[in-house]
């Protein structure tokens, strides 16, 4: 096993570790680790970050059901317009993206260039949303209507972005479950988790019919990101996560930065 092989699996469990510790943000990682440290394709390694994505979110679900923190009418509310734009995204719409996109000064932008200066973009997002950490603002503006008609249109949105870029969204879907369907923070994110879930997994499904999936690597590599969930879970007992959002922002934010670099030199 090569020392990149080696980086990229322990960057499996790194990425359990975080989610298991914030409860969110490390899947975002997924795809960097897939392309710069095992050197698969971008548009296979969103695929397969949606399924890493999926069972470590489902892992998650399944133990804040336990706990009664998932609220199951927004999640399916939020949910299916997610799933039926992120199976349209990974069937049709990536598969249509031409692979010569433009040319820029000489410099032409490839399919794979594109998919991963706009995943690279939407790290820096994440990274801005985990650096503020500004849940306890956010809390406190639920004085809003149950509002169907957004949640029904972000849920589409997000979806496509999923779709595209191969990440779960918890940046955007957390606020959206707060401010539109007025949860309660931790319910919130818990809920976000069976979204996640789900869209991601379907998500994956319209990729089995375009691609090939290499399974025997793909569930190791998913098998270990739970195991580092479950790590993250119990460390979370002595260490207190949210503390680590904003570093691991930054962390982000760096790694969003360097790739948007990499791929335009």
């Amino acid at each position: 096993m090569e020392i990149t092989e080696i980086l990229g699996f322990s960057g499996a469990l790194c990425i359990g570790i975080v989610l298991g510790l914030i409860g969110g943000g490390g899947s975002i990682l997924t795809v960097p680790v897939f392309v710069y440290l095992m050197y698969i394709n971008p548009i296979t390694a969103t695929a397969y970050s949606l399924f890493v994505v999926g069972v470590s979110a489902l892992v998650g679900t399944f133990t804040n059901l336990r706990k009664g923190l998932v609220d199951l009418r927004t999640a399916l509310v939020f949910a299916t317009p997610a799933l039926i734009a992120v199976y349209i995204a990974r069937k049709y719409l990536v598969p249509a993206i031409p692979n010569d996109l433009f040319t820029v000064q000489g410099f032409m932008i490839t399919k794979n260039i594109g998919i991963m200066i706009f995943f690279s973009v939407i790290m820096v997002l994440a990274s801005i949303s985990m650096i503020k950490n500004n849940k306890n603002d956010i809390e406190t503006k639920t004085e809003k209507v149950y509002n169907y008609p957004l949640i029904l249109i972000e849920g589409f949105v997000v979806g496509i972005l999923t779709g595209i870029v191969g990440a779960g969204g918890g940046f955007l879907i957390i606020p959206a479950l707060v401010l539109l369907a007025k949860l309660p923070m931790k319910k919130a994110v818990a809920t976000s988790l069976l979204i996640i879930a789900i869209k991601s997994l379907i998500g994956f499904i319209g990729d089995i019919q375009n691609l090939e999936i290499e399974w025997s690597f793909l569930l190791m590599f998913t098998a270990i990101s739970v195991i580092g969930i479950f790590i993250g879970m119990f460390l979370s007992n002595y260490i207190e996560g949210k503390k680590l959002e904003k570093g691991f922002g930054w962390f982000v934010l760096i790694m969003g930065i360097y790739i948007i670099i990499k791929e335009i030199t």
